[in-house]
């Protein structure tokens, strides 16, 4: 019988008996909360094939009782894998398969202790009241550039938070009265359709192209601050193309989509950032919609600015999606035809 440290909530007592018919051992680990349980297990227990997935063992929740079963090895590593996770449960805090491998990814590497630190890291809460941080490694480093970098560059596939993620942390830094201007700007390149057939004025046009940038404000800020904060010019929701001939002091830029801009506008973008000011530019070089002759912007500044001080470059893959599992798949057979 053991107990959890002393800043745990809840008590957990875990027991193991040999199962008289093989080898096979069992471990209990009692859940003294509800809560605890619904948030080990996940939407449709989808936590507790991940678990079992990636130790081997068969871990199965019958009340507040959790199950695991298998080898003496498999159940260690399953049990350490749960009791990595007790901050999350242990409150009832959502947990997703993301955690569960960003965790697995510790136990192997010995990052215990910077796992630790990425579950206390929140940047903000939702109006929701649920806590935004990063769910992997690299997400924590891309955190990291751009808190320490006047110019960062993410890039990877769908799904991994480059955009969200700096948009949080540029709302954040607003709203903290570190900037005056919030600056979210990213090129109207059609991805098959045509802008000509959109209803409306030019801006009416574009605001299709910058909808995921409007979701991620919304997430953090009340719909009627975020139109008053666009109405006096502390948010500025733009096409590339109205940064021409600018120059952005004091201001948190961010760049998305930026595979689909092209050498010159990158370049006029990047040469935009003034005094006192921070830049952020999101993109998967993998999905430009440029013409097929046209070389993506993005691309060549990897290339121009790779080795340039002050200047972050941060890599997201697909292990860094966050979203449906699904996804995640995906974009690795993705990977895997391209190679």
């Amino acid at each position: 019988m053991w107990l959890k440290a002393s800043f745990c909530i809840f008590c957990v007592i875990e027991n193991r008996a040999s199962v008289a018919t093989g080898m096979a051992e069992i471990s209990t680990i009692q859940l003294s909360s509800p809560e605890s349980a619904i948030a080990l297990s996940g939407y449709k227990e989808e936590n507790l094939k991940i678990l079992s997935k990636q130790t081997g063992a068969k871990v199965v929740l019958r009340g507040q009782e959790l199950l695991i079963s298998g080898t003496d090895n498999q159940i260690k590593l399953c049990t350490r894998l749960v009791r990595s996770l007790s901050e999350f449960w242990e409150s009832g805090k959502t947990i997703t398969g993301t955690d569960i491998l960003t965790a697995r990814h510790a136990l192997d590497t010995k990052r215990q202790d910077e796992l630790t630190n990425l579950h206390r890291d929140v940047l903000a809460t939702t109006r929701r009241g649920e806590e935004i941080r990063a769910k992997t490694f690299r997400q924590q480093q891309y955190i990291q550039a751009i808190r320490n970098r006047d110019l960062t560059f993410c890039i990877g596939p769908a799904g991994t938070g480059k955009t969200f993620l700096a948009v949080v942390l540029a709302a954040r830094s607003l709203l903290a009265n570190e900037y005056e201007r919030l600056i979210l700007t990213r090129p109207a390149v059609e991805a098959g359709e045509k802008l000509g057939f959109l209803p409306g004025d030019l801006q009416q046009k574009v605001n299709p192209y910058l909808r995921p940038l409007y979701d991620a404000l919304y997430e953090l800020i009340e719909p009627e601050k975020i139109t008053n904060l666009m109405e006096r010019g502390v948010i500025e929701v733009a096409p590339i193309a109205y940064m021409r001939g600018r120059t952005l002091n004091n201001s948190f830029v961010i760049l998305d989509e930026a595979q689909n801009t092209t050498p010159a506008q990158m370049k006029m973008i990047l040469t935009r950032l003034g005094f006192r000011s921070r830049m952020v530019v999101t993109g998967d070089i993998t999905q430009t919609d440029l013409p097929g002759t046209q070389e993506s912007g993005l691309a060549v500044a990897q290339k121009i600015l790779q080795n340039v001080e002050g200047i972050a470059f941060v890599q997201l893959s697909g292990a860094d999606v966050v979203r449906n599992a699904l996804v995640q798949r995906i974009v690795a057979a993705y990977e895997k035809h391209q190679k």
